[in-house]
């Protein structure tokens, strides 16, 4: 009896234990149920100049529109001027000059807005463009498909992981390491948008964040399925910029499938849902808005490359419904969403966190942000260069000062002994800010860390 006896009563002890710690989990999960949900959607080349409520009248942006109505849109936001560089920087909150390495590619080492969630207790989630692990120039581990694990995030679904391929049209995406199989009538953003969807209702009952730099409105500029052209297989992969609008408002639709599921889920009320652009639109496109012809800029340091939309709305966050003038750049993500998470902020870090103006409480806007852009560290380019700016005013490396709000296409620089006492004191801020960050030579090709 007694042999018989003992493993029953080691049994039951183990029992309760189990229970213990099953009721602590639920404890835990039933706290971190009250954090908001987070959406980051970053549009690929899309400026701040193709939303209507940005003042475009070449494109209809209803949805993002009413997003904006309903929460906050942002006048003065600005990315990096090219893709890779705006990517490394909001997903790590530092400038370029800290861990950019190379086009296409982040170093393993850094530490994302995905890390920093996911030790919160956050499910995360990438879908879209990742154009990360480096395939362009073929760097170490560059056909790695577990990498986006790697930055944080449970699940992910990819174009551009290990290989490009088309992006819209027979997409080539990766799924959580397979391959999809795919045809002529599947679209890559509907693949997206879907698969982002299915996450939501999976962890409807946990704190998500989901990270989706889309695919849309980069080119090749092609058929959307709501163009007449994709109807026919003769004319569904054309490439001609009329498509653009078509993409434009596609993304819009896009954005709109996304929020709706929100709603549908009882989910919206508390997810932080924001819309942005990874840069300048494509130069190929000229579009028209209420201020007269605006030419896309990307690659470029004037305000055409890297001023973005930043649309955000968080209803259960106490956000008031306004305009926002305030300065916001793309490291500052990073640190907001940490505060949102009550998680500590990594090292480092140079972003400004804009939780408290997002809850309505009290807030000190930035003064300044700063721009140091190469687009491919290891060749020189007559793009590269370095600016720090004001909402109004805006400095170079290189001395040039313009006056932004009179001088938005950067025609005529200011002379220093021209300027009045503030100017002068705001032109010396800038300066400052500049000359405390370790400027490259421009004309000299670099990298800035091993593989």
């Amino acid at each position: 009896m007694y042999l018989i006896k003992t493993p029953l009563i080691f049994i039951l002890l183990l029992s309760i234990i189990a229970c213990s710690n099953t009721n602590k989990k639920t404890d835990l999960t039933e706290a971190e149920k009250s954090k908001p949900n987070i959406i980051l959607i970053m549009n690929d080349d899309m400026g701040y100049e193709c939303l209507s409520c940005n003042g475009s009248t070449s494109y209809n942006t209803p949805i993002l529109d009413k997003l904006a109505e309903k929460g906050m849109r942002f006048t003065n936001c600005f990315s990096q001027p090219l893709c890779t560089p705006s990517r490394v920087k909001i997903m790590t909150g530092k400038h370029n000059y800290k861990n950019y390495i190379d086009f296409a590619y982040l170093d393993k080492n850094q530490k994302t807005f995905g890390h920093i969630l996911q030790e919160e207790g956050y499910k995360t989630m990438v879908a879209g463009k990742w154009q990360l692990n480096g395939v362009q120039t073929e760097e170490l581990y560059y056909e790695d498909v577990n990498r986006p694990y790697q930055f944080g995030f449970d699940e992910y679904c990819l174009w551009w992981l290990t290989s490009k391929g088309s992006r819209y049209a027979n997409p080539k995406i990766v799924e959580n390491t397979k391959p999809l199989q795919t045809t002529i009538n599947d679209y890559g953003p509907d693949i997206m948008s879907n698969y982002i969807n299915g996450f939501i209702e999976r962890n409807q009952d946990n704190p998500f964040f989901i990270y989706y730099p889309m695919l849309l409105v980069h080119s090749p500029f092609q058929p959307t399925p709501d163009s007449p052209d994709w109807l026919s297989l003769d004319t569904r992969e054309d490439k001609n910029p009329k498509y653009f609008g078509d993409m434009v408002e596609y993304t819009d639709k896009v954005v709109g499938k996304i929020y709706n599921k929100l709603e549908e889920l009882g989910l919206a009320e508390n997810t932080i849902f924001i819309f942005t652009g990874d840069n300048g639109t494509n130069s190929e496109i000229i579009s028209q808005t209420i201020n007269g012809d605006y030419p896309g800029g990307k690659g470029q340091l004037k305000d055409n490359g890297n001023h973005v939309p930043l649309v955000i709305n968080w209803p259960a966050g106490g956000m008031k419904s306004r305009i926002s003038p305030e300065l916001i750049e793309f490291s500052d993500f990073l640190p907001t969403f940490a505060e949102v998470a009550k998680a500590k902020l990594p090292e480092d870090i140079d972003g400004k966190s804009f939780y408290k103006l997002l809850s309505n409480k009290s807030y000190k806007p930035r003064e300044s942000v700063f721009v140091h852009y190469y687009p491919n560290p290891q060749t020189t380019s007559k793009r590269a260069g370095c600016f720090a700016r004001t909402v109004d005013y805006k400095l170079y490396s290189t001395g040039n000062f313009f006056d932004m709000k009179n001088d938005k296409w950067e025609e005529s620089a200011l002379s220093f002994s021209s300027l009045n006492e503030s100017q002068k004191e705001i032109y010396n801020k800038l300066k400052a800010e500049i000359d405390c960050k370790p400027i490259w030579d421009f004309s000299k090709p670099h990298r800035i860390l091993n593989k």
